[in-house]
């Protein structure tokens, strides 16, 4: 009796159908995961109280992979073209497992996009690492996902398959065209969608302010910050905000547009606290490099009356990767750019955010959005009681 294989045994391959299962189901579970990542993108954005379950940490942190510019391809956000890439894969498998198919037909194609998913998985990886700063798990499990597609689809090519990767390729289209016409319709409609989602993805992502949040009342408070919203309001908000943070930005817009259906019953006072280490002695490391500096241009531009059109623009503009250009505020914004650039080494100015931030100190602010409302303090999001007991008392 042999208890070992002699290396010259050949090794017997598994049936087919084990590794073709292993790669369906593999395909289904990267399906799952850009589903899951899909909607979380989508709630990110509108959801006003939204947080997935894996926004653990500051480095680990799905959301803030969602908030990234990097996030959305050809005005498509990147999980849905996941969606489509493994619905592709699937429909490719649904030939390889039809009775009259060959064992070693389709899998150099299937190879190939396996591949192509590997790639821009390692570009994503690397954006991750040194754009955003911050990793997704459901991100980093489809690229798991995706690699070892690419291995069990090499391993089948390796079994079944003596050709060349070429060779293989052209038998794959042969194939394709000569016996599934089928699969050619479905191909075109594929194409067709894929076009259709870049021309008509709804931008979900784009807090733009509507024209009538722009028309609200604005003024200054007895103690010299910007307000908008009613002169006697009901509820006074004041907010603690920093120009690089996406929650910032996020509640910027939902209580914009809140005002705009309450405006004489709501002000929302301003305050300013950037979480940027060279101006705010809580953080240590560097964080949000440029939101001090943004800030002292936005109380500039208040002593000009200018404040809330440069609040909205720095909301615009900040977190897609732009850099600040000081002369298109100035031209866009009826600004003095020498003044701006003046205005940043203005002491007077300093004093104004140092007091901001101290006065955010004293109340226990740790991050940003913060909001004061009849002297409690609310962290990240106002809770949905606190409106309410305005919407009761207008009925």
């Amino acid at each position: 009796m042999r208890f070992f294989q002699s290396p010259k045994d050949p090794v017997k391959p598994l049936p087919f159908r084990v590794y073709y299962l292993v790669v369906v189901c593999l395909a289904i579970c990267g399906l799952i995961a850009s589903l899951y990542l899909s909607i979380s993108h989508y709630r990110v954005y509108t959801d006003i109280g939204y947080r997935s379950f894996c926004a653990i940490t500051r480095a680990i942190n799905c959301d803030t992979v969602s908030q990234s510019p990097y996030a959305i391809f050809l005005n498509v956000p990147v999980p849905v073209w996941g969606i489509w890439g493994y619905l592709l894969l699937l429909l490719m498998l649904s030939v390889a497992h039809a009775r009259q198919t060959v064992k070693n037909r389709i899998w150099a194609i299937a190879f190939l996009i396996s591949m192509a998913f590997s790639l821009y998985s390692c570009i994503l990886a690397y954006i991750s690492s040194y754009y955003i700063q911050a990793y997704c798990i459901v991100c980093i499990a489809t690229y798991a996902v995706n690699f070892l597609l690419a291995y069990f689809t090499w391993l089948i090519r390796k079994r079944f398959d003596s050709h060349n990767l070429i060779k293989a390729l052209k038998g794959d289209f042969q194939y394709i065209t000569q016996t599934r016409q089928q699969i050619l319709v479905l191909g075109s409609i594929f194409v067709a969608i894929s076009i259709a989602l870049i021309a008509f993805f709804p931008d979900y992502w784009d807090l733009g302010l509507s024209h009538h949040s722009n028309q609200l009342p604005t003024g200054v408070t007895e103690d010299g910050h910007p307000y908008i919203g009613a002169d006697s309001p009901q509820i006074v908000i004041t907010e603690y905000s920093d120009y690089l943070c996406f929650q910032c930005k996020k509640m910027n817009f939902y209580l914009r547009e809140f005002i705009v259906q309450y405006q004489d019953k709501i002000k929302l006072v301003h305050r300013h606290f950037p979480m940027d280490s060279r101006f705010n002695p809580i953080v240590k490391a560097p964080f949000h490099e440029g939101a001090g500096i943004m800030s002292l241009v936005a109380i500039h531009a208040a002593e000009n009356g200018k404040f809330w059109p440069v609040n909205d623009y720095f909301f615009s503009v900040a977190g897609h990767g732009a850099r600040i250009d000081l002369k298109e505020l100035s031209a866009k914004l009826g600004l003095n750019v020498h003044k701006i650039e003046k205005a940043l080494n203005d002491p007077n100015l300093r004093q104004k955010l140092r007091q901001d931030i101290q006065q955010g100190l004293k109340l226990g602010l740790t991050g940003t959005p913060s909001y004061v409302i009849e002297g409690r303090v609310y962290h990240s999001m106002i809770p949905a009681e606190v409106f309410n007991k305005l919407l009761n008392a207008e009925r």
